[in-house]
């Protein structure tokens, strides 16, 4: 049986895909820097293998006896103290990946990118055509799309490479990082006093995790997919969460744009001094303002692809973060101790 490799396992993507992939039967083997945490949050049918993308030699040998590889480990956040982080971890270490990758002869890469790397107008729909010429504007949409160049031009060298862009995840899985799973708890826990502007694209994550596997199984090489269900504005979002959390309440308000941003500017001067995340990194605020709607039915057509619905989604979301023993997959802050 062929082995295949998984990177950014802990994380929300990488833990859907290795389910996806063991939900098949197929052997995995995950690269991880932490086997305890490996331990702690993967299945024990993963095979773990220690290691770090900005170490090449230790990519050498945990990569040896693959024939499929899914890169999915990155630098999510959106500010760093230090930005060169982004450079050395999503650039530098996709270009470590390649190269082994290239060394080894994998068969498949599989490349997780981002919906960052497209262009669209403010509010337009966009698909898989329309990648952005021009340089991003934060140091993490820049190097996702300069790490996605780097798979690009592996390309003409033979890596047999495929891309997949995932919206804004929810769903079962790791949860100790920010993101739509942590304003559910919010939520729950009433800590949102008001909304920020604008709003974003979902996606259910064990949807993620299937879509990877679909496209490994039948893309061609070279053939990139969004994975999305839809977009919501943030008071539209918050309508449903609420109602699906059973919580009667009014949606909080929205602060108006130009306090945010007089927010955000002064945050990220702060940050810099106190080596803390500033309360709303601008990064955040310039992807929640683009409100572009990308579209998903390359995924749909070609692969057979089928996005979960929100309502029902969010259901098992909430039932996952209200007992996280349902599934393998730690969430210390979950719903349950918030309620006491």
């Amino acid at each position: 049986m062929e082995t295949t490799f998984v990177t950014g396992a802990t994380g929300l993507v990488g833990y859907n895909i290795v389910a996806a992939l063991l939900k098949r039967s197929l052997k995995v083997k995950a690269l991880v820097r932490s086997i305890g945490k490996g331990k702690r949050l993967l299945p024990e049918e993963c095979e773990l293998v220690q290691g770090d993308i900005t170490d090449k030699d230790s990519l050498v040998k945990a990569m040896q006896g693959c024939s499929i590889v899914y890169h999915v480990a990155g630098f999510p956040e959106q500010w760093m103290k230090d930005p060169d982080i982004f450079q050395r971890v999503n650039v530098g270490g996709t270009q470590n990946m390649i190269d082994v990758a290239l060394e080894q002869k994998i068969k498949r890469f599989i490349y997780t990118s981002t919906i960052d790397v497209f262009a669209a107008g403010t509010g337009q729909e966009y698909d898989e055509s329309t990648l952005d010429s021009q340089p991003k504007g934060t140091y993490y949409a820049r190097s996702k799309q300069l790490a996605d160049q780097r798979v690009v031009a592996a390309l003409e060298k033979g890596l047999p490479a495929l891309f997949l862009h995932p919206s804004g995840l929810y769903g079962p899985g790791p949860t100790d990082s920010p993101g739509t799973n942590d304003f559910i708890l919010k939520l729950y826990k009433r800590e949102v006093p008001v909304l920020l502007p604008g709003g974003f694209p979902v996606v259910y994550a064990p949807d993620v995790g299937e879509g990877h596997v679909l496209a490994e199984q039948k893309a061609e090489v070279g053939s990139r997919y969004i994975l999305c269900e839809s977009y919501y504005d943030l008071p539209q979002l918050t309508q449903i969460i609420l109602e699906e959390l059973g919580i009667n309440k009014k949606v909080p308000p929205v602060m108006p744009l130009p306090i945010v941003k007089m927010i955000s500017t002064l945050g990220e001067w702060v940050a810099g001094i106190i080596n803390k995340p500033p309360l709303i990194p601008k990064g955040q605020l310039h992807f929640m303002q683009w409100k572009a709607r990308p579209q998903s039915k390359k995924a749909q057509q070609e692969l057979n692809w089928s996005p979960t619905p929100l309502r029902e989604g969010l259901s098992k979301t909430i039932s996952f973060l209200i007992d996280p023993s349902a599934e393998k997959g730690v969430n210390t802050n979950t719903m349950e101790q918030a309620g006491k």
